[in-house]
């Protein structure tokens, strides 16, 4: 598990667009900055959420896919599962201490 994935977790404005990406996955990054925009009153430039989709990329959190001129933004839940598998336990009885 990489450290990548919890800084990719760590900022507010990444975890905004993986929440936009679970509501309407595929979305180009006109999209996602016309979305963080209107729904979230978030003002950042087109740069700087590609710079965030770019560390979700990173991580594992985003894969693209291009057609033609356009590239689509795609939720990827797998890292997750990680932390889900590493931490979570069955449920065990509880023993008393």
């Amino acid at each position: 598990m990489s450290d990548d994935l919890f800084k990719a977790l760590a900022d507010p404005t990444r975890r905004t667009i993986l929440d936009e990406l679970t509501e309407r996955d595929g979305q180009t990054l006109f999209e996602i900055c016309s979305r963080l925009a209107v729904r979230h009153g978030l003002g950042s430039s087109r740069q700087a959420i590609s710079q965030h989709l770019a560390v979700l990329e990173a991580a594992g959190l985003v894969r693209t896919r291009r057609e033609g001129r356009y590239k689509f933004h795609h939720l990827n839940t797998e890292p997750l599962r990680h932390i889900v598998t590493r931490w979570l336990a069955p449920e065990r009885p509880e023993t008393g201490a």
